[in-house]
């Protein structure tokens, strides 16, 4: 299926199972095992196409580093061909290689001039985009800044349903009330809590969203 193809069906894409589909198979049409898209530099994880990918961005977010956060987007995408040939982010690129990841490619979400996210493909094979692939991104990545513009316009949340907004998921809602549960608790200001909630999983080797909910966890009455 080519990228416009995948971008008429995009709309189509409602529920979690059909965005996941979709996300595969335009992650395919652009020559890439696996894409995720995060708001708010790395902050909010709300489309992925695998679990590897979702586990990338978890740990740009759990380290504070990676290309994802880093990009400067002097050239469009930022890429990372060959993880193993630099040192710039030695924690993350242990990481990603952990997960056979090799190379890692980043398109801005920006509407205009305001940068707000990033959409971030990778391959476990080493090696640059082609021309056309790195172009087609770029329209995927535009096309998903209109859904996401627009992701809490006429939204139903359920109750039961937490961090749900509409037409994407916020994966990452826990960490940031486990956030506020530490700030409270620990009496510090909500950008230190972060940081010890990040230090904690890291730590332990756990993934992020684990250590939250352990924090969280702890709040409920017995």
């Amino acid at each position: 299926m080519s990228v416009e193809e995948l971008l008429d069906g995009l709309e189509q894409a409602v529920d979690a199972g059909e965005r996941r589909a979709w996300a595969v198979r335009c992650a395919h049409a652009l020559g890439l095992e696996g894409i995720a898209v995060s708001l708010r530099w790395g902050a909010e994880l709300v489309w992925f196409s695998d679990d590897v990918s979702a586990r990338l961005e978890d740990a740009q977010f759990t380290l504070g580093q990676g290309p994802g956060i880093d990009a400067d987007f002097t050239e469009v995408p930022h890429q990372v061909a060959d993880l193993e040939a630099g040192e710039r982010w030695p924690q993350f690129a242990s990481e990603a290689r952990a997960l056979g990841v090799r190379a890692v490619f980043v398109w801005p979400v920006r509407s205009g001039a305001a940068r707000f996210g990033g959409l971030t493909g990778y391959r476990k094979e080493p090696g640059f985009l082609t021309g056309p692939q790195a172009a087609d991104g770029l329209r995927v990545a535009d096309a998903l800044t209109s859904r996401l513009l627009a992701w809490r316009s006429g939204a139903v949340v359920s109750p039961n349903e937490p961090g749900k907004a509409g037409a994407v998921d916020l994966h990452w809602a826990e960490v940031h009330q486990a956030t506020g549960v530490l700030s409270c608790r620990l009496g510090v200001p909500m950008e230190e809590a972060l940081v010890r909630l990040r230090a904690r999983a890291y730590a332990s080797g756990r993934p992020l969203t684990d250590t939250a909910r352990e924090v969280l966890a702890q709040e409920l009455p017995s």
